[in-house]
C-alpha cells in the first residue's frame, strides 16, 4: 500500500479513540464561532502521535486534535503547546490554521484537545511532488525552504514565546530527552545502536548554541500547498515544537534527502536530477542564503542526532502500538523501521 493510500483522506473513528462526540459539539457550541448545527466527526488517517480529526458541521469544517487516549509518556503530547505556538505564529502571518479554541478539561472528551480551522489544499505525501510537472518542482521545494528559514527568522520574544522553551545546551537537553523517553519504554526493547548513540552524542555537539522557534517535524506531508500555487498554506503538526537549534530543525528536515523510500518517502537511491528536484547541497546553499550562514559545519554530527531522535520517535510508536494505543492504523508498519534508523544514525558518525 502506498504512503498517500496509508496516510491520505479520513476514516471512521477508530474503536480506541472514539468519545462523547455530543460532549465534544456542546463545548464547541460555546467555545467555537460557526460551530453550529449537526456534527459529524471522522478521523484523519495520517499521524502517529496526537490523533486527529475532521470536525464537519453545516456551516463551516474543524480540524480537532488531541491527546491520545490511554498512558502516556510524560511530557509527550503537548497539546497546549501545539494550540500555543499556532495561535502566537498566526498572528505573526506565519501559514499556520487559524485556532479556534484549546480545552483543558478532561471532562469533556476524556484528553485534552483544541479546535482549529481546516485549511483545505494539496498534501504531498513523498517528497518527490510526482503530481506536480517536473519543470514545476523546484518551485514547490523552494517554497518548502522559504517558509522554514522564515520560521527559524523569528525572534521568539517578539511573538511572546520566549518561555516556549529552555534556552541554551539545546543538544544536551534534547539527546537526554529522547534517551529517557527511549529507555523508559521497555516494552518496545532495546537496540545496540541507539545505545551506542545515546553514548557518542553527548561528547560531540559542536561548540555554539542558537535558539530560534523549531517545528521539530518539518516535511512535505506536514504541510498544506495552495490548492493551485507553489505556495505553503498552512504548516501543520507542531507537537515537537520548541526554542530550538534551527540547525537541528534544517538538519531533520534535510533527511528527506538521506533516508530511504521506504521510511517517510525519502529520496534515497532516488534520480534526483532525473526528477528535477533540488539537490541536497542546492538545498542547503538556498537556506544558509536566506538564514545569513556561510555553511553548515559538523553535518555528520547533526544527521546522526536527526536520525537518533527519529529512531527514538518510532521506538516510541512501537510501545503504542504495542499497547493498543496508537494513533494510526499503521503504527505497527512504521515501527518496524527504527533499528534501520538507529543503524543509518550510528553510520553517520564515523569521521563525524
Amino acid at each position: 500500500m502506498s504512503v498517500e493510500a496509508q496516510n491520505a483522506g479520513t476514516t471512521e473513528v477508530r474503536e480506541g479513540h472514539r468519545f462523547d462526540e455530543g460532549a465534544l459539539a456542546e463545548w464547541m457550541r460555546t467555545h467555537v464561532a460557526g460551530a453550529e448545527g449537526r456534527l459529524s466527526v471522522r478521523q484523519f488517517k495520517g499521524g502517529q502521535s496526537n490523533p486527529t480529526f475532521r470536525l464537519d458541521t453545516p456551516g463551516r469544517s474543524f480540524v480537532l486534535r488531541r491527546k491520545p487516549p490511554g498512558v502516556t509518556v510524560p511530557g509527550a503530547h503537548a497539546v497546549d503547546r501545539e494550540a500555543r505556538v499556532i495561535g502566537a505564529l498566526g498572528k505573526a502571518g506565519f501559514p499556520v490554521p487559524r485556532l479556534y479554541g484549546l480545552c483543558t478539561d478532561d471532562a469533556v472528551i476524556g484528553t485534552w484537545f483544541y479546535i482549529m480551522e481546516c485549511v483545505e489544499g494539496r498534501v504531498f505525501w513523498n517528497a518527490r511532488f510526482e503530481t506536480i510537472p517536473p519543470e514545476e518542482r523546484p518551485v514547490y521545494f523552494d517554497a518548502m525552504n522559504a517558509t522554514l528559514a522564515r520560521l527559524h527568522n523569528f525572534d521568539p520574544a517578539a511573538l511572546g514565546l520566549d518561555d516556549f522553551g529552555k534556552r541554551g545546551n539545546y543538544f544536551a537537553r534534547q539527546i537526554a530527552r529522547w534517551s529517557r523517553q527511549y529507555l523508559a519504554d521497555e516494552i518496545a526493547g532495546r537496540d545496540p545502536h541507539m545505545d551506542r548513540l545515546i553514548e557518542w552524542l553527548p561528547a560531540h555537539i559542536p561548540a555554539g548554541d542558537e535558539s530560534r522557534i523549531v517545528h521539530g517535524d518539518y516535511r512535505s506531508d506536514n504541510m498544506v500547498f495552495h490548492p493551485t500555487e507553489p505556495r505553503v498554506a498552512a504548516v501543520l503538526d507542531w507537537e515537537l515544537s520548541t526554542l530550538g537549534h534551527p540547525l537541528a530543525d534544517f538538519t531533520n528536515h534535510l533527511m528527506m534527502y538521506r533516508l530511504p523510500p521506504t521510511i517517510l518517502s525519502g529520496l534515497g537511491g532516488v534520480d534526483i536530477a532525473a526528477l528535477n528536484l533540488m539537490s541536497e547541497q542546492a538545498y542547503i546553499d538556498a537556506y544558509c542564503r536566506r538564514t545569513g550562514r556561510d555553511g553548515i559545519d559538523h553535518p555528520g554530527f547533526y544527521r546522526a542526532f536527526a536520525l537518533f531522535r527519529l529512531a527514538a520517535i518510532y521506538h516510541g510508536i512501537k510501545a503504542r502500538a504495542m499497547r493498543g494505543t496508537a494513533a494510526s492504523a499503521h503504527a505497527a508498519e512504521f515501527a518496524s523501521h527504527y533499528p534501520l534508523l538507529a543503524e543509518l544514525g550510528w553510520v553517520q558518525t564515523a569521521g563525524a
